[in-house]
């Protein structure tokens, strides 16, 4: 199983915690993580500061040579298809192909009614916009795009979501499901991807799993809210990490990406930690 860490702390609350993003992606890459993710919002708020993550996620291809980077998640029904199908191109292409598109349709309606997009339609919009951008990639479209994607078809698409809905979207559209919860629930869900396919062209196998994990290493102090569930239980330890991300890999996840509730500057200890858990788990 691949192991994938956020360059930044979890909720950032100030430009400062965001200061090191580069350094940290970079210490990311020299440690042996498989890539970077970014997550999108709009609106300052909760969960607080959330830089734009093609960009984001640019600046740091420039800065690493090896590692993937990945939108967890896109929204993708606050963008127009054809310009996210652009950037996502240009992006794949500048990045040597490492770019991985993760999206997503979004909960927060406070980010639609601000940016004018139906909140109502974003699971059909979602759609749409797949749709269209996979059709821009394969040179399939009515346009053409003024930069087309480095790899064939397009970057990998991780979708997000538990709903049925959104597991009939990973299989029609996605390389991944990315999902989160216990082990438990991860098996469950790609039993029911696999129900889901039933009827349909999709091979479940040819659909991978991936997770997101909030990870707080023994001895790091939580910064900021309870994130919610753990990697590894309420008082994680070491054995109860590694436990849950071997029983994580049974489940069928082939990636999990981490995100560390800690303060900037325990963000490099917590990564050598991690480091040392993927090292032995490997």
């Amino acid at each position: 199983m691949h192991l994938g860490f956020a360059p930044h702390r979890l909720w950032p609350t100030t430009p400062a915690d965001l200061a090191d993003v580069l350094d940290t992606a970079r210490l990311i890459e020299n440690l042996g993580f498989d890539h970077v993710i970014a997550g999108h919002h709009l609106l300052a708020g909760g969960l607080g500061l959330s830089p734009d993550p093609l960009i984001l996620l640019s600046a740091v291809a420039g800065a690493t040579s090896r590692v993937r980077v990945a939108s967890s998640i896109l929204i993708a029904p606050l963008y127009d298809p054809l310009v996210a199908a652009h950037q996502s191109a240009t992006l794949d292409s500048l990045s040597d192909g490492r770019f991985i598109l993760g999206v997503g349709t979004g909960w927060d309606r406070a980010e639609f009614a601000a940016a004018g997009a139906p909140f109502d339609q974003r699971g059909k919009h979602t759609d749409s916009s797949l749709a269209a951008m996979r059709a821009l990639w394969r040179g399939e479209s009515e346009h053409s795009l003024a930069m087309p994607p480095r790899t064939p078809d397009g970057p990998p698409i991780w979708i997000g979501g538990s709903s049925d809905a959104a597991l009939r979207r990973a299989l029609r559209f996605g390389t991944a499901w990315h999902g989160s919860g216990a082990p438990e629930t991860v098996a469950a869900t790609g039993a029911r991807i696999a129900q889901l396919a039933e009827g349909t062209d999709r091979d479940p196998a040819t659909l991978a799993l991936t997770a997101v994990a909030m990870l707080l290493p023994p001895g790091f102090e939580l910064s900021g809210e309870f994130p919610g569930r753990l990697l590894g239980g309420d008082h994680p330890s070491r054995e109860s990490v590694v436990d849950e991300l071997g029983r994580l890999s049974e489940a069928g996840v082939s990636a999990c990406s981490l995100w560390a509730p800690v303060d900037a500057a325990a963000l490099p200890e917590v990564l050598a930690w991690a480091a040392e858990i993927a090292a032995e788990i490997s």
